[in-house]
């Protein structure tokens, strides 16, 4: 792969590595948790709480998962 395109390769693998990471699932909930407070923000409606609820539900969904796998 000729030198400009193997770093912009490089940064995406690692993008989707960080974001995505072991459990797809939560990365689309945060996703579609921002979609959804962009949403509700546009039609003037307070959503700023959103986001920290989606995150704290989907850590205890990803660490019941993997404790579950341990087992």
């Amino acid at each position: 792969m000729p030198p400009p395109f193997s770093w912009i390769v490089a940064v995406v693998r690692f993008l989707y590595d960080f974001i995505v990471g072991d459990d797809w699932t939560v990365a689309a909930a945060v996703g579609i948790g921002l979609i959804l407070t962009a949403v509700l923000n546009v039609n003037h409606i307070l959503a700023w709480w959103l986001i920290p609820v989606i995150v704290v539900l989907m850590l205890g969904v990803s660490l019941r998962r993997a404790s579950n796998r341990l087992r």
